[in-house]
């Protein structure tokens, strides 16, 4: 999953959650929510497509994993206990919520780091750093790409739907 599907349907879980589960919307805060969705990514692309793509050749290394997510949410139930800050827990929810988006449940190796030794498998890929960004756009413009990322759509989808119903919200000054 790219950008937009883990931000649409991460926000998309959220505010569906907060309409069986009120109390949710009052210790979630979506915007660390948001970038909780894509935290992972935003490690782990960087590092192990671009920077160090010819010794990792993955992007799920360090923020794919379960470890990371753990750690992340004691150090968030921590802030919260000492001020009340909610942005940390959202931050680790999003996170989490990543991983499962991801499936990494299907990848125990990577997700249950370093259970299983202490290097990340990866990927069969012929082209490294810059390479990689590049075909990814020369890709998207093809329909076969568009229909294997239909979750990506599925993200769009959310994130037009739940901005027409914010913007309804902030003008018409209602209550979610």
């Amino acid at each position: 999953m790219l950008l937009f599907g883990h931000l649409g349907v991460t926000l998309g879980i959220f505010f569906g959650l907060g309409i069986f589960i009120p109390r949710l919307r009052t210790i979630i805060d979506p915007r660390y929510l948001a970038i909780g969705a894509i935290l992972p990514d935003l490690i782990d692309k960087p590092i192990g497509e671009v920077i160090f793509a010819s010794t990792f050749y993955s992007g799920r290394i360090i923020g794919h994993t379960l470890l990371f997510s753990l750690l992340l949410f004691m150090i968030s139930l921590y802030m919260y206990e000492r001020g009340r800050d909610i942005r940390g827990l959202s931050l680790a929810s999003g996170s989490f919520l990543h991983l499962f988006e991801d499936q990494m449940g299907a990848d125990p190796q990577t997700f249950l780091w370093p259970l299983f030794g202490w290097s990340f498998p990866s990927d069969s890929r012929d082209y490294i750093g810059v390479e990689h960004i590049l075909e990814m756009f020369e890709a998207s413009f093809h329909l076969e790409f568009l229909q294997s990322h239909i979750t990506e759509i599925l993200g769009l989808v959310i994130g037009f739907v739940l901005a027409y119903y914010l913007s309804k919200k902030l003008i018409g000054n209602e209550e979610f």
